[in-house]
């Protein structure tokens, strides 16, 4: 039978030569089904990466999954690239190719370039588009200010199939454009900066969360088509609104249509199982050292920039990427070869792939998940850096929530875990992370973490909020932690959003409203956050009441807020040293009837003009149990923006 397929090409002479050489940029503009024209007729152009193959075909609904009919041409240039054109096809098609390896086995491998994958265990793709008309131009050309690093930065984070479900039918998933028409009034009324999607590319197992990704560069069909996820991003934006999305560089599934062995070899994972085998996820890893593979990767990141307009990557597993001997054995793993246990070329793929997005995007954020002390993550990398904007700050975390686990009684042989982050805050571009992974695999919801009944449960987690939002870095917030979740987060099912009839729930949800908008108003807490002229400790030793007073300053010289915690359950009389001409008043209580809490008032009772803790004038405050307050210097212009007159 004569081939149905025709000679076309995508590809010039110097896209070959840059693909080649790990430095092309734009894959998805030549790779996967392209709509295209030949001698007048329309159809689709085909092009794979398969450079050990025997033969390459395309088999879909068309021709019955038939490998014989329609059979790519291979380049002359030993790029390994099959293409060519098929007439008569559209958008819809579903189709899969065929790879006869050496061999002789045939492997039907779905397209790693494809815009849409079906919904199923043998996913084929789709031909399909990205073509959307995009209304967020007045954010895309500010969005620079909303992502500096002198801007405040609090983010929800949230997986879609689970934030919130179908009324009717809660075993639904609801559409991403009816995720917009709930998302964006609660991001507004709660004042969260970003928003913060856990895994949207196209995955096949559920209970991965969308970390094991088979469509790198497909938006997942479970919640609808490209277009409709490009309308929530687009809605977000238009509501001030910045979208940061999780991509995972780091590995991928062993599922048939997928990566693994795709053209018969190891063709995107490593071939040594000590480099290209994940003992945890049981997932391969990519060949960082391989230059195709490289431009793959850096192609799929700035898709989802271009494309999608995300305002950001969270790239995830960084710690995994960058040691060889992460979750392996002595033996198990093989140092490079200064004998030392980084994985250089993963290293050198993130240098590349930050060097390349910020370069194209420059007021994008790129955040490392990076749970290891490793240098420079955040410095630039001409200084020799890995270029990141930030990284989630894993040690604070569980500083922090072993801190709060502990009966107050015993805190004080713990003082020092809330203080530790203070010594190294500066060494890198922080962001404060109570993210998902805190809430599953039985380490218990946020609130049942905290210690006591119910009552200190809660004042313990306002508490706990106070001292987040109010350290230096940026923000990060697990749904329904923000109105105290009580059971562990599960994919299967919405939040308990039934929760808010009870005060403790709504008075915490309205509690971390009103603390995103005084760390949203208040530059003393956002202007210097990544910066030593931002902090100041003004008591970090009281071991015995397990109370900690610091300052946090912004760059105008008579702007701070002062942030007291009282970590025990007692109402403490307490004299604090203030600076000279300085006049405070309480702007903010966790302890407030308001938030459920007992509303013991923080009432400054006494200032003196005597040195005390080293300072000039001293101040007597009575501090509410378990609470966190906030003091500002009194100053009229903020007097009538306070959160109690602070009308929508």
């Amino acid at each position: 039978m004569m081939n149905s397929v025709k000679t076309y090409t995508l590809f010039t002479d110097h896209d070959i030569y840059l693909f080649k050489e790990g430095k092309h940029y734009k894959l998805y503009d030549k790779f996967g089904a392209h709509s295209a024209e030949k001698d007048g007729i329309q159809g689709v152009y085909f092009s794979v990466w398969a450079p050990n193959a025997k033969k390459v075909s395309v088999i879909g609904n068309f021709n019955n999954w038939n490998p014989k009919d329609h059979i790519l041409f291979p380049r002359w240039d030993g790029s390994g690239i099959w293409e060519g054109f098929i007439a008569g096809l559209t958008w819809g098609t579903l189709y899969k190719y065929a790879i006869e390896t050496a061999r002789g086995e045939i492997l039907e491998k779905s397209d790693p370039y494809a815009l849409s994958w079906e919904q199923n265990l043998q996913a084929a793709s789709l031909v399909s588009t990205t073509w959307y008309e995009w209304n967020d131009k007045e954010w895309m050309q500010s969005r620079w200010k909303k992502n500096s690093l002198k801007a405040p930065l609090s983010v929800y984070e949230l997986h879609l199939g689970s934030w919130m479900r179908n009324d009717e039918d809660s075993g639904k998933f609801l559409n991403y454009r009816d995720i917009a028409q709930r998302l964006i009034p609660y991001i507004k009324e709660m004042e969260f900066t970003h928003v913060e999607f856990m895994p949207v590319m196209e995955y096949p197992y559920d209970p991965s969360w969308g970390y094991q990704i088979t469509g790198f560069f497909a938006a997942t069909s479970r919640f609808g088509s490209p277009q409709d996820l490009m309308f929530l991003i687009d809605e977000l934006h238009q509501n001030h609104i910045g979208v940061i999305l999780d991509w995972v560089p780091s590995h991928f599934p062993g599922d048939a249509n997928g990566l693994h062995r795709f053209d018969g070899s190891y063709l995107y994972e490593h071939e040594d199982p000590r480099k290209g085998f994940h003992p945890d996820w049981k997932s391969y890893i990519f060949n960082y050292g391989r230059n195709e593979v490289k431009s793959f990767l850096i192609s799929n990141a700035m898709f989802w920039l271009e494309r999608y307009h995300a305002d950001g990557l969270r790239v995830d597993a960084v710690t995994s990427m960058l040691h060889l001997d992460y979750s392996r054995n002595e033996g198990e793993w093989e140092p490079n070869i200064y004998g030392g246990n980084v994985n250089l070329e993963a290293k050198t793929f993130l240098q590349e792939f930050n060097t390349a997005v910020y370069k194209e995007f420059g007021d994008i954020i790129t955040i490392a998940e990076e749970s290891s002390d490793f240098p420079m993550l955040t410095k630039p990398v001409h200084a020799g850096g890995v270029g990141f904007g930030m990284k989630w700050m894993m040690g604070w975390m569980h500083d922090t929530l072993d801190y709060f686990k502990v009966d107050p009684i015993n805190r004080k042989f713990h003082h020092h875990k809330l203080t530790f982050a203070s010594m190294y805050v500066y060494n890198e571009n922080y962001m404060m992370p109570l993210s998902h992974d805190e809430v599953v695999h039985g380490k218990a919801s946020l609130i049942y973490k905290m210690f006591g009944d119910e009552w200190q449960k809660f004042a313990n987690l306002r508490a706990l909020y106070v001292y987040m939002f109010t350290h230096p870095g940026a923000k990060l917030l697990f749904m329904g932690d923000e109105f105290g979740q009580t059971s562990e987060w599960n994919f299967k099912k919405s939040l308990d959003w039934h929760l808010l009839v009870y005060p403790v729930h709504k008075g915490l949800q309205k509690l971390v409203k009103d603390l995103n908008h005084i760390y949203r108003n208040e530059e003393a807490f956002y202007e210097n956050q990544f910066s030593p002229e931002g902090f100041e400790w003004i008591q970090a030793d009281d071991i015995d009441n397990s109370v900690y007073i610091y300052l946090r300053k912004g760059e105008r010289k008579d702007d701070a807020c002062m942030v007291i915690l009282n970590l025990t359950p007692r109402v403490i009389d307490y004299k604090i040293g203030v600076t000279a001409g300085s006049h405070w008043e309480v702007v903010f209580n966790s302890d407030d009837e308001q938030y459920a809490g007992s509303g013991v008032k923080a009432d400054i009772f006494d200032e003196q003009h005597e040195e005390f803790m080293g300072h000039q004038k001293s101040i007597s405050i009575n501090l509410p149990p378990l609470a966190g307050i906030i003091l500002k210097r009194k100053d009229k212009k903020y007097k009538q923006n306070r959160i109690k007159h602070h009308k929508r």
